[in-house]
């Protein structure tokens, strides 16, 4: 029997996440920079409160699962080891709805697994990246929409691979959230990515590191990425808001008011790209989709992890009728 067809399929590597909420601990800021330092007593015993475990997270499953919340019908292409641990981030995508048809599950291999060591309201994550023979499964028919996020070192031929399926079915939205590694390649090894891409998104120190522009601001970092060949950029700024461009627009989203102030950031930039790329997929418009991002991360940071507070979207329609008269985009 013919698959049918998903409106959006997110791409990208998955993991559990082990938050360990410390009790004893303190934050270093530079004082001629916005980097900050995760400080607690070397060589010592260090108390906690308590450990949550978090399955099947990670950039692209949490935009699989906002995606499946809002109505749509949304999948995962990911890796993952036929371990206890890769057992239960499976039944986990398939509680919460999302088609794991391309879920890749590699014998005699572990699968990922993250340690977050979570401070007041913000969260150091310990990584280790597990390496599989990452390959693209055959995806019949093509979806609506692709979401593409972080993928581990040493994946690219994976990119290559990605890209070439992406270009020989031109008819596939494409939104790019680059991780990690994805920055680290650079923006002319992945080229093609950005020049496919409909959607791009990432987050204000991101947005500096791939241009390799430190000083700049909102207007020129916008204008720098959506030369690289995206059509739509975003760029998160946490609590100061989001900027937006389409080349013919260039707009300022506030933030949703929080009701109580956050409990755990994890996630909120996923939250916010998801949601706007979702609602694209159900043909809200761009402007729209900006009034409606922000409430979904607004509600994930009152939670532990970047799936528990996402919402349907009944709900945030709900909040969008209580907000105050100047959530709207306005001219940057």
């Amino acid at each position: 029997m013919e698959k049918k067809r998903l409106d959006f399929l997110a791409v990208g590597d998955i993991t559990t996440d082990a938050f360990i909420r410390l009790k004893d601990a303190h934050i270093h800021c530079k004082i001629d920079s916005d980097s900050c330092e995760l400080c607690v007593r070397f060589g010592d015993k260090i108390p906690y409160e308590f450990v949550e475990i978090v399955r099947a997270v990670g950039n692209s499953p949490n935009a699989a699962v906002c995606a499946a919340r809002l109505g749509l019908k949304s999948g995962l292409a990911t890796n993952l080891g036929d371990d206890e641990n890769g057992q239960e981030c499976l039944g986990a995508l398939q509680r919460e709805g999302v088609v794991t048809d391309y879920v890749s599950i590699h014998k005699k291999k572990e699968t990922n697994y993250h340690y977050v060591l979570w401070f007041d309201a913000d969260r150091t994550i310990l990584v280790k990246h597990h390496e599989y023979s990452y390959h693209l499964p055959e995806i019949s028919p093509p979806p609506r929409f692709v979401y593409l996020s972080s993928i581990g070192a040493g994946t690219e031929k994976y990119h290559d691979e990605i890209t070439r399926w992406l270009l020989e079915n031109p008819e596939i939205r494409l939104a790019f959230q680059p991780g990690t590694f994805q920055m680290k390649l650079g923006r002319e090894r992945l080229k093609p990515l950005y020049e496919r891409a409909e959607i791009f998104v990432c987050n204000m120190e991101e947005a500096r590191r791939i241009l390799n522009a430190k000083e700049a601001g909102p207007k020129e970092l916008l204008k720098s990425l959506r030369a690289l060949g995206p059509r739509l950029v975003i760029i998160t700024d946490g609590v100061k808001g989001s900027y937006f461009s389409n080349g013919r627009l260039e707009l300022f989203m506030p933030t949703y008011p929080d009701p109580e102030p956050p409990y755990e950031r994890t996630g909120a930039g996923d939250a916010f790209a998801a949601t706007f790329t979702a609602c694209l997929s159900l043909g809200i418009t761009p402007e729209e989709a900006l009034r409606r991002a922000p409430i979904n991360s607004m509600s994930v940071v009152q939670f532990i992890g970047a799936q528990r507070g996402l919402l349907s979207r009944e709900k945030i329609e709900e909040l969008l009728k209580k907000a105050p008269a100047d959530y709207r985009p306005r001219p940057l």
